[in-house]
């Protein structure tokens, strides 16, 4: 127990450490008890504290002043030793429920963090293997997905979008061939050239990936139900599934062109979703720089003036501007996530830029 002559010194101890009780008198000198109490609801320590404040003035107004003021309780003077001791016990064990809701509150702020840190390790790992799909069923196994997303991240910090846009671009950009996993295997890896037909059989696969992105599953209803939520996409990608919308329009628009040439819909200029439009290039200069059956590899700094030389043609001006001021960067993560040496069967000759 501590004792204090007047609401300075009462202050001063206060700030020493934390007590599971106050008492206060409301008429003291130079300042009153009300200063005090004020002082106390207004500490990130003591605020929860329980306050009994006496009083040898006996009006009413004073309890419903101290009690808007945030204290327990107000005694009128003379108080006899019992009932002070009584409305003292009161006040600790309200003091000791509080503590026992704080340390529950605190458990259960713990274990939501350590949910949604479960959670978004999950949504990671869901994103980078579903990538990890299209690109194995492309027969290729380097690291095509991961230079791509980063390189999406790099020309969309070059072009100033916001972290939250440009984090939704860096996990979104691998997904945009997830449709090849609908594309027969003898085009796919074919090592010549494609014919019309196949071309356009190959050209589905950006529809497929959206529409492998959008629809919902038809296992996943009777999921729900047996789990009696309303959205199990939501705990993964969040409650407007803008994730999963970013990803579908990444997978349907990374092959259109700034010219209108482009598939699958022919799309132009700024009509061209900016996370396709940046897909797109990065997606480009990589499978240029990269071995493919149908291909062998261009020599990076080839590859970065073909793509300089589609500015206002393949590609957005703007995204080719931003591509240039990262190359530095861009070729350090070709270095980093260089593929292994392997052998492939590569058909000689001019770069199959629509076949990536």
């Amino acid at each position: 127990m501590v004792c204090a002559r007047g609401v300075d010194e009462a202050t001063e101890e206060l700030a020493h450490g934390g007590f599971d009780v106050i008492l206060t008198d409301v008429k003291m000198p130079e300042k009153d008890g009300f200063v005090l109490l004020r002082t106390i609801r207004e500490s990130d320590v003591h605020r929860d504290t329980p306050v009994i404040m006496v009083t040898g003035l006996g009006e009413e107004r004073l309890k419903a002043l101290a009690l808007d003021l945030g204290a327990d309780d107000l005694l009128s003077k003379p108080v006899g030793p019992e009932d002070l001791l009584a409305r003292i016990h009161s006040a600790l064990r309200l003091k000791k429920t509080q503590d026992k809701l704080k340390e529950s509150n605190a458990t259960l702020e713990t274990r939501v963090a350590e949910r949604t840190v479960q959670l978004e390790r999950s949504r990671l790992e869901i994103v980078w293997r579903l990538a990890k799909v299209g690109e194995l069923r492309d027969g290729y196994t380097g690291n095509h997905i991961v230079r791509v997303g980063n390189y999406a991240r790099l020309i969309a910090e070059s072009l100033g979008l916001p972290r939250s846009s440009v984090e939704m671009l860096f996990l979104t950009a691998p997904l945009h061939d997830i449709g090849k996993i609908g594309i027969p295997d003898a085009i796919l890896t074919k090592p010549g050239p494609l014919t019309s037909a196949e071309r356009v059989v190959m050209q589905g696969h950006c529809a497929i990936g959206a529409q492998i992105l959008l629809e919902d599953p038809a296992g996943m209803k009777s999921f729900l139900e047996w789990q009696g939520r309303d959205d199990i996409r939501s705990l993964l990608f969040g409650t407007d599934n803008q994730f999963l919308a970013t990803a579908a329009s990444t997978a349907m628009t990374h092959h259109e062109r700034w010219d209108g040439v482009g598939y699958p819909t022919g799309l132009a200029g700024d009509d061209i979703p900016l996370d396709g439009r940046i897909t797109g290039l990065a997606d480009v200069f990589d499978a240029i720089c990269s071995e493919r059956y149908y291909k062998p590899a261009v020599p990076e700094e080839e590859a970065r003036a073909i793509v300089i030389a589609e500015s206002g043609k393949h590609f957005d001006p703007a995204v080719v501007d931003a591509f240039e001021k990262m190359f530095r960067e861009v070729h350090e993560v070709r270095v980093q996530f260089r593929d292994e040496v392997h052998a492939m069967v590569c058909e000689p000759g001019t770069p199959d830029r629509e076949r990536h």
